[in-house]
């Protein structure tokens, strides 16, 4: 192209002359076109993507949870003992509702806002929707309507509803005992790991006392002192409660010491130079640059928490989700014991939830980077 050019300027010919017999030499034209576009092709590029006519998955659900509550209706459950299963209809009917609904929200889904809200916001659920459906069907399938699964071991779906409506007082109140007694254990031991973690990571001198005694003391389970506590402390709750604020302390602990120390020394310096005190340096500089650690020990703290509480119930304390476990298993209520599982993965997954709701609050910046 610029030997063109060149060899055009030696003629004497124009630039636009020259620029034409260069263009007509390569064969192309240098400058393409400019496309034009009238408001409506402009709308309709920069327009949202229209949600589709019909919801693929959510029909699919629907005729799913449809199926399911036609065999809970129409076939006969096997009598096991003296009496049928009770719920069974209400069951069937519940499930009828929600393909209804499932229908409704997959072919009528864009007739109203609210409509496409619910819609929206159960689009990712579909496969999970089809998948509980059938789930719900073959363990009815099992128990209710062929009994394949020996009884009292294993119970249908509707023996749930007659659980929750029959006992929901003496479960509500063993959910809220260890509600109770989580949060009292929880928060000593992650207050206790805190403080220890900062003065570790802080202090060289309190760290050559207190190390020693985390790395001995710290990997032992709490479940096993359980016959100790229960010696030294007045009641078996008190006990519990060490224990469990003893499970959460240790990693929050040393997760709170990792991060103090782990912080910049120029984080430090720079403060210093402003003139910043040893209290200053601690609270505003040496603690929020640990959270993210101080967060991760609470998480695992919660989860160790879990365990003890329920193995602490079930060994000691008279109430609660875990004393409702072996209450259930004394009287071979295999029923209950699945509700109370039921409302037990419920209630830590809510607290779970409620933790990382905390954390993204605390930690804007990292906000979605882990998502429960």
């Amino acid at each position: 192209m610029s030997a063109i050019l060149d060899n055009a300027a030696l003629r004497g010919a124009s630039p636009a002359g020259a620029l034409e017999l260069a263009e007509q030499a390569e064969g192309t034209a240098l400058r393409a076109p400019v496309p034009r576009f009238d408001e409506t092709q402009i709308d309709q590029l920069f327009a949202a993507p229209r949600t589709p006519a019909l919801w693929g998955a959510g029909f699919v659900a629907a005729l799913a949870w449809a199926a399911f509550g036609a065999l809970t209706l129409r076939w006969p459950n096997k009598i096991v003992g003296f009496s049928d299963w009770a719920f069974t209809d209400e069951l069937g009917v519940f499930a009828l509702v929600v393909a209804a609904l499932l229908a409704v929200l997959s072919v009528a889904g864009r007739a109203t806002p609210p409509l496409l809200r619910a819609r929206e916001a159960l689009t990712g659920a579909g496969p999970w929707l089809i998948a509980i459906a059938l789930a719900l069907a073959a363990w009815e399938i099992l128990t209710a309507k062929t009994g394949s699964l020996p009884t009292p071991f294993f119970a249908p779906p509707q023996a749930l509803i007659e659980v929750y409506t029959d006992d929901w007082q003496r479960l509500g109140d063993s959910a809220v005992n260890t509600l109770k007694l989580l949060g009292i254990g929880f928060g000593l031991g992650a207050i206790a790991g805190f403080l220890v973690g900062v003065s570790i990571g802080w202090s060289r001198a309190i760290g050559y006392w207190v190390h020693p005694v985390l790395r001995v003391l710290g990997p032992v389970p709490a479940t096993a002192l359980l016959p100790l506590t229960f010696y030294f402390f007045p009641s078996s709750y008190s006990a519990a409660a060490f224990l469990i604020a003893l499970s959460t302390a240790f990693p929050v602990a040393v997760l709170t010491w990792s991060g103090v120390a782990g912080v910049n020394k120029s984080y430090y310096d720079v403060a210093r130079t402003l003139g910043a005190s040893d209290a200053f340096l601690v609270l505003r500089v040496a603690i929020p640059a640990a959270l993210p650690n101080v967060f991760v020990g609470l998480f695992m703290g919660l989860g160790a928490s879990f365990s003890v509480l329920v193995t602490a119930e079930m060994m000691g304390v008279k109430s609660g989700l875990g004393w409702y476990l072996t209450w259930a298993q004394g009287w071979a209520s295999y029923v209950n014991m699945y509700a109370a599982l039921i409302v037990m993965a419920l209630l830590f997954s809510g607290v779970i939830t409620l933790l990382f709701t905390v954390r993204d609050r605390a930690l804007a910046w990292q906000k979605g980077t882990v998502k429960w």
